[in-house]
């Protein structure tokens, strides 16, 4: 230390490697953060953009890592440059002050010097530079930053687990990768701000937004009033399916049992039929039961994953009508609706 402390260009030297490092850990861990994984995935034919990926795979032990060097450097930059720069400073103070005055003067002005130097040029300027720029300084930092969690994977790894098992202790689960979705509201405040700088044509801005508002919106809120439903009773035979289809131009018929809907009969599935007489029960499907006050965005993605175009609607234990995707249509595409009907 004594070396350090009379050579002023060892201690240099060693300040700038110990700060370029601290810049190099806040950049990485920053970009990390902020790219987005689509992006860095157009740049996976290149080495630096599959390590890059395999760095957002690990988002936990590479932050980890990323903190480690910081503290290091922390500890260095306290060990190495501040005594320095306490002792380059204590003998010029003393000429005007006593000596202990001196010394408690140098020791504060190398704290502020030193937490200067770390701050804005080891931290700010690369978490800037690294927020402005996340997918090329991820790419940019890639490798050299896998050879450093090469080299530090063990004693990461045990740190990452004591970590990870004091969350679990907390109630929470840890993950190891950054989800890079966007919540609806975040999406809504995108496209309001595309359609204000004319980035976006105003004649798709109220259909993303209503697409937007899905996840608010309850089933309830999209039934029809008075709706009028096809059916027919349990006992009805394949012939009165179709017999309802000529009288509604409905081609789904609900088969139904007193208050409870039993089964939904395609008339597509009557049209080879041997024997019209046959009961139509043979040919109905179970129905799709969704609740009136689940999301509209559920629903809708329940009736897509059965395969079929409706839904039975409850409030409880009572059926309270049928939503289908006629429903929901219009108030995502106005435009495209009101074009369909003038068509008819």
């Amino acid at each position: 230390m004594i070396a350090l402390e009379t050579n002023p260009w060892v201690v240099t030297a060693w300040t700038v490697v110990i700060i370029a490092l601290s810049a190099f850990f806040v950049a990485a861990e920053f970009a990390l953060m902020a790219a987005k994984q689509h992006r860095l995935e157009r740049r996976a034919d290149t080495f630096a953009g599959r390590a890059a990926l395999k760095n957002s795979a690990e988002l936990t032990l590479v932050l980890a890592g990323a903190q480690l060097g910081i503290t290091v450097c922390t500890l260095a930059l306290g060990a190495i440059t501040k005594p320095a720069v306490h002792h380059a400073l204590q003998p010029l103070l003393e000429r005007g002050l006593p000596q202990a005055a001196a010394n408690v003067v140098s020791f504060v002005l190398a704290l502020v010097i030193v937490t200067f130097l770390h701050l804005v040029i080891g931290e700010m300027a690369p978490k800037s530079w690294a927020i402005a720029h996340p997918e090329d300084s991820s790419v940019l930092l890639a490798v050299p930053l896998r050879a450093y969690m090469w080299v530090t994977r063990p004693i990461l790894r045990a740190m990452n687990a004591a970590a990870n098992a004091m969350v679990r202790k907390a109630g929470a689960q840890p993950v190891d990768e950054l989800s890079n979705g966007q919540d609806a509201a975040g999406l809504r405040h995108l496209v309001e701000h595309s359609a204000n700088v004319g980035a976006l044509d105003s004649s798709y801005t109220g259909s993303l937004e209503q697409v937007l508002t899905l996840r608010d919106t309850k089933v309830r809120e999209v039934l029809p009033e008075n709706q009028v439903l096809s059916e027919v009773p349990v006992d009805a035979t394949i012939g009165d399916v179709q017999e309802a289809t000529r009288k509604t131009r409905h081609l789904r018929i609900l088969v139904r049992d007193g208050d409870h809907t039993v089964g939904v009969v395609h008339v597509r599935d009557t049209l080879a039929a041997p024997d019209l007489s046959a009961p139509a029960m043979t040919l109905a499907r179970t129905p799709v039961v969704v609740s009136a006050d689940l999301g509209l965005a559920t629903a809708v993605a329940t009736i897509r994953q059965e395969r079929t175009q409706l839904a039975i609607v409850t409030d409880g234990e009572r059926e309270i009508g049928v939503l289908t995707f006629a429903d929901v249509l219009p108030g995502l595409m106005p435009s495209a609706m009101l074009k369909a009907e003038e068509a008819l």
